[in-house]
This record gives structure tokens, sequence and C-alpha cells, in this order.
């Protein structure tokens, strides 16, 4: 197989009248050494099933198909849907080995072939949204790598205490264990974006941490916890732990968790108690 090159994406893009739009949140990666160390840090193997997310113009498509791995690309521009299996046959593909899904990636249901790896070059305005979705919806996959704006990656891969620490580093730690894998050059996107980009690798935990209406109640807590994380826990969840910060305490208290931490301390096994705590209504309190 063949790659694609900085010349053949610009002419591929005018072909299709294709200019790379933010509220889409393209960036097309021009250069083949990228997509390759992509694919690389992700371990595909021949013979896997790789789902990814926007493939644009085919650049990481054709790296993954390279390995032997099988592709299910999920594409929300309907002329790079359309494109894209013709430029995976031009440049050595064999058949049947790419699935193309004309399809908003935040609203997909089912993905064909049940793939078990995600390598994608997320949108960086839905990469949250988006890998929150797919670990959701599809418990199959069990690894990838993506590339995200480095903000984001690092709120993914942090640890409690950090800084950048926040909900999205919760949430993803729900679904088993990440890392920053690597940071990719501004030079090899079309157009160059004006932020950095990071690859985060994921492995999700062998065994699920909990029931899907306990994920859906400890999201709640996270999601209050932040909202004010400059406030004690006894506060920032009085209205999601019984209505006041007294009932607050005495669940968080029943969780293991001292009412006076503040959500950045917690990690998140330390939520899922928080969620699995009953609170008891007590006399309101500020």
């Amino acid at each position: 197989m063949t790659l694609l090159g900085a010349a053949e994406i610009r002419a591929l893009a005018a072909d299709l009248d294709v200019t790379p739009t933010k509220k889409l949140g393209q960036n097309f990666v021009i250069d083949a050494n990228t997509v390759r160390r992509i694919v690389q840090i992700a371990g595909v193997r021949a013979g896997e099933r790789v789902v990814e997310v926007g493939p644009g113009l085919g650049s990481l498509t054709l790296a993954i198909l390279e390995t032997g791995a099988s592709v299910t690309a999920v594409e929300i521009d309907h002329r790079l849907a359309a494109r894209l299996p013709g430029t995976a046959a031009a440049h050595g593909a064999a058949d049947g080995t790419l699935t193309v899904v004309d399809a908003d990636a935040l609203r997909i249901a089912e993905l064909p072939g049940d793939p078990t790896v995600l390598v994608a070059n997320l949108p960086y305005n839905v990469s949250v949204p988006v890998l929150l979705h797919f670990l959701e919806s599809f418990e199959q996959l069990r690894r990838g790598v993506v590339m995200v704006q480095a903000e984001v990656g690092e709120r993914l891969a942090a640890a409690p205490g950090s800084k950048v620490y926040g909900s999205p580093s919760v949430k993803a730690a729900w679904y088993g264990s990440w890392r920053l894998a690597g940071s990719v050059s501004r030079q090899v996107f079309w157009p160059m974006p004006n932020v950095d980009s990071v690859l985060v690798a994921f492995e999700r935990d062998a065994m699920p941490r909990g029931t899907p209406r306990e994920r859906a109640r400890t999201f709640e807590i996270v999601e209050a916890a932040f909202g004010q994380r400059r406030k004690m826990l006894r506060q920032a969840l009085a209205a999601v732990l019984g209505g006041s910060s007294a009932a607050a305490s005495a669940a968080l208290e029943q969780a293991g968790v001292a009412p006076t931490a503040r959500g950045e301390q917690l990690g998140i096994d330390d939520y899922v108690r928080i969620a699995r705590a009953r609170p008891h209504a007590g006399p309101a309190a500020g």
C-alpha cells in the first residue's frame, strides 16, 4: 500500500471542493510518518478491526489499512465519506477491508464489524463527547489512541490533584486507564492549527466499574463537584446528595470521603463510592 502525501491531499480537497472548516474541527494530517507513528503507538495488528472517527481524506485510514487491519470509518461530511473507498482502493487497500459509515459520530448507535480498537484524529471541538459516547456505547472497544488538542489530552490523562484535573478526567477514568503518548507538531496539519496536539492512549478495564445506572449517577455527582470546584464537597454536592449540606456530609462520610474535601482531590473510586451512598434528607444548612 501507499500513503497520501501533502500534494495529493490538497489535490483531493480541491477536486471535492472541500475547504477544511473550524465548524467541523477539520485539520488534515499531511505527513505519512505521523500517521504511521499513531498506528504504531496504538499497536494495530493484522486482522484487527479498527474504528476511525473523522477520517477526512484518508491519511490515517491508509496507515491503519497498511498494517493488514480492517477499518470502520465514521465520517460526517458526505463528500469525504463518498470519496474515501475510492482513495483506499487506489492506494492498494484490499476489497472488504474498509467500511465507511456516513454519519455523525455523536449519534451513531451501531458499528459494523464490531471494532475493538479506536484510532482517530478527533475533531477538536467534539473530542471529549465523541470519546465518552463511543466508550459508553461500544463495550467491545478495548484500547485506542486518539489525537486531540493538547489541553484536552492533558485533562483526559490527568491524575487527582493536578491543576488540569476535571470532570473529563474522572469520566474517562470510569472506563479505564489513560496516558499521554506523545506530542504532534503543528507543521503536519493542513491547515496548520493554532493549538498544540497530543496523542492520548487508553486501555479499558477488564471488568466494568459499575452498572449504567451507577455510571449515570457517578457522572451527575462529578458534574456537580466540578461545577462548583472551589467549594467543599458538602456544599457543592448538597443539591444531589439529599438537598442540604448536612445530608451531603452524611453521604460523604458514609462513602469514606471528607465532607471538607474538594472535587479535584478525589479519584474515580471515590466518586463511585459517593454514588453508591444513600443520602438522607436532613435539616437545611448552609
